[in-house]
């Protein structure tokens, strides 16, 4: 019997391709699991648990400060009030974005600048309010609290790493 070589590639190439399908199913369906246990909490949209940022009682980088319940509950009342001062903010700055139209056609630049502040505006007012809140959550924490706080900013590197200096060149 001989081998037909051009069939026997059509069907190697068929084989492989429904190889590869199934397996971006199968993969795309079961994410692979945790090394150190089982699968975490469901994420939002934002990838927040389903307790917000730091899940349930982690409150993002107040996580590890042993908060007392009643801190707890004063910071989760000061981030729900800041949320609902601040919805119209995020409703203005949701239209402007919306509102930009095609950035491909028709170039307009004083509509582009126009725009720019507008949203620029906008984002002030947003940081203003969310240096309020902050101000609000760091009156509810004790001085060692603030104390851990600060010393975890200190230790943190803003931005990605410097490349190093040319030789025979100072560095910075």
């Amino acid at each position: 019997m001989k081998l037909n070589w051009k069939k026997f590639s059509v069907v190697a190439a068929i084989a492989g391709a429904l190889l590869l399908t199934t397996t971006a199913v199968v993969f795309s369906q079961n994410p692979p699991q945790r090394p150190d246990g089982p699968p975490g909490p469901p994420r939002g949209p934002f990838g927040h648990g389903p307790h917000g940022p730091g899940g349930p009682g982690g409150f993002g980088p107040l996580a590890g400060l042993n908060l007392s319940d009643a801190q707890k509950e004063q910071i989760k009342q000061i981030h729900e009030s800041f949320a609902e001062q601040t919805k119209a903010l995020r409703d203005q700055m949701r239209t402007l974005h919306e509102g930009q139209g095609d950035p491909m056609s028709n170039f307009n630049e004083a509509a582009v600048r126009s725009a720019a502040e507008a949203r620029a505006k906008v984002q002030v007012e947003m940081e203003v309010a969310h240096a309020k809140m902050m101000s609000q959550v760091a009156n509810v924490l004790t001085p060692e609290q603030r104390a851990q706080i600060a010393e975890r900013h200190k230790h943190q590197r803003k931005g990605p790493p410097r490349p190093p200096a040319p030789p025979g060149e100072p560095e910075f």
